[in-house]
């Protein structure tokens, strides 16, 4: 009896996938029938219908494939080459020389909000540091050697002009910032001691912001942990150095994907050169 039952199952299933075959081809036999008909009417759109007949068919043909890893890496790459790099070979050129980049970037690790994407940063334009909410760690030779020596590689050696950190919307880091207990006690291995970098823009806004919707409160820690992770930067001599001098500039900015907004400001803070007696 449970040999039925499956046999049954497997059955059900083979006919949907029939089912959905047969709607596949329907629908393209449809589409180019439609298309055949526009053609004897008007033989002046044969090179547009030609374009959508290889469209429905690379488009059908995809419906039917699983995804493929390595196929999406070699047809990115082939049309970054066509686009780009082929295009511009002498800016590679220069390229190979070295690299004097304006901007470091401390961006999220999102999918969603790549900084060279949506500030179309060029390549030589910025130097980008992507983590889990966009963090700036302080100064620690031992916690955070990782972000101190992309800091200090970027401001020594390529001498950059601004430090940007970009907060962004829906940020998921921060929403674990806001909603982790605030006893210690941890279920990660490594989020939530990271994002607590940041716990003073949480303790802010719990503290300000007590009457707002918890998502309303996550909006605001997403603005305030930038302004958490600027502070942390001057925890960097070398960085500090630099803003006292006038030749680095921080700045905070926040991507709200939903809205489709970007905002930017300086880091609000007066820092006077220290005395010499």
């Amino acid at each position: 009896m449970g040999m039925g039952m499956a046999m049954d199952g497997r059955e059900r299933k083979e006919k949907r996938e029939d089912g959905a075959d047969m709607a596949a081809t329907d629908k393209y036999e449809e589409a180019i029938a439609g298309l055949s008909k526009l053609l004897s009417e008007k033989s002046e759109l044969q090179s547009v219908a030609a374009v959508k007949v290889k469209q429905i068919t690379a488009e059908l043909a995809a419906a039917g494939n699983e995804f493929d890893p390595a196929d999406r890496i070699k047809t990115g790459f082939d049309h970054f080459k066509k686009e780009k790099y082929q295009k511009n070979p002498a800016l590679y050129g220069e390229l190979a020389k070295g690299q004097s980049p304006k901007f470091m970037v401390f961006a999220c690790s999102d999918s969603r909000v790549c900084p060279s994407h949506i500030l179309d940063f060029q390549p030589g334009e910025a130097f980008v540091v992507r983590n889990i909410a966009s963090m700036v760690p302080p100064f620690d030779k031992t916690k955070y050697s990782g972000a101190g020596a992309a800091i200090e590689y970027a401001v020594l050696h390529l001498k950059v002009e601004n430090i940007v950190v970009i907060g962004h919307s829906c940020c998921g880091g921060i929403k674990g910032l806001m909603s982790f207990p605030d006893d210690g006690t941890t279920s990660s291995d490594f989020i939530e001691h990271w994002v607590n970098i940041c716990s003073p823009a949480k303790t802010k806004v719990k503290t300000e912001h007590s009457k707002l919707s918890f998502a309303e409160q996550c909006a605001n820690c997403e603005k305030e942990a930038v302004n958490v992770s600027l502070g942390n930067l001057l925890t960097y001599p070398f960085v500090r150095e630099r803003v006292v001098n006038k030749t680095l500039a921080l700045k905070g900015a926040h991507y709200d994907f939903v809205k489709g907004s970007f905002e930017l400001w300086d880091l609000d803070c007066k820092i006077a050169p220290a005395l010499s007696i």
